[in-house]
């Protein structure tokens, strides 16, 4: 199993700190903000990752995380040259994955505990995908999965009437089929292919399971989301608790 980190975007919402520096490289607790999805995927057993950014940046990124010794992998890296999408991005990493599972995680996404027991969780399942899930108090701004007892029936993307109150976090899980997929996807109205088109191509194969996290999690793309982020990690010392 592999996993991609991606680590592109510009970041807007916490202007002007991304106009000096890449969002991902922003401090959070006592270390570069993408660190930490290095440390979950480590912590799961995946060792062998990809780091796909922005040509901008790319430098800077290398810098920071070189060869990925000091975590104990490997990296790879790819350059977005352009925006298009969080499943444009993840086509990059084809060639990588070369018919492996993977596991993808945004570089802005921060989790108390470890992702370990749900990887093992997406290790059992005899193919498709995986995604995370945790309730939130205003899922309007996320992703939101519709769901039975038993499985995700839909996934909207900020819904204006939201038809849960769990939102679909930034770690997915997919088997072999996922680049295929992408490549039936088109554009959305904002001209990106979406994450939750492909997401939903798996439901309509009945393929899709998700796991429940426990504990804190946050999207760090705001201001108050990157101090939630903060709180998070100086409480552990910027550890991946288990």
């Amino acid at each position: 199993m592999k996993g991609i980190i991606l680590a592109g975007g510009k970041g807007t919402r916490l202007n002007p700190l991304t106009e000096i520096t890449n969002k991902h490289l922003l401090p959070v607790g006592r270390e570069p903000m993408i660190w930490h999805p290095v440390k979950q995927l480590v912590s799961a057993g995946i060792v062998d990752l990809m780091v796909i950014t922005s040509t901008e940046h790319m430098g800077d990124v290398v810098n920071s995380l070189g060869s990925g010794r000091r975590f104990g992998c490997e990296f790879t890296y790819r350059v977005q040259e352009q925006a298009g999408g969080i499943a444009e991005a993840l086509s990059l990493a084809e060639r990588f994955a070369n018919g492996e599972r993977i596991v993808v995680l945004l570089g802005d996404n921060i989790f108390e505990y470890s992702i370990k027991p749900y990887v093992r969780e997406f290790e059992k399942q005899e193919k498709g995908a995986r995604v995370l899930i945790k309730e939130v108090n205003e899922p309007e701004h996320y992703g939101v999965a519709a769901l039975d007892e038993k499985q995700i029936l839909e996934i909207e993307e900020k819904p204006n009437k939201p038809k849960s109150n769990f939102a679909v976090l930034g770690c997915y899980m997919y088997d072999n089929q996922i680049f295929d997929i992408i490549k039936q996807t088109g554009p959305s109205a904002r001209g990106e292919l979406e994450i939750t088109t492909v997401n939903n191509i798996y439901i309509h194969k009945g393929q899709l399971e998700y796991s429940i996290i426990s504990g804190r999690w946050t999207d760090a793309g705001t201001f108050q989301s990157l101090n939630q982020a903060n709180r998070i990690l100086l409480e552990s010392d910027n550890k991946i608790l288990q």
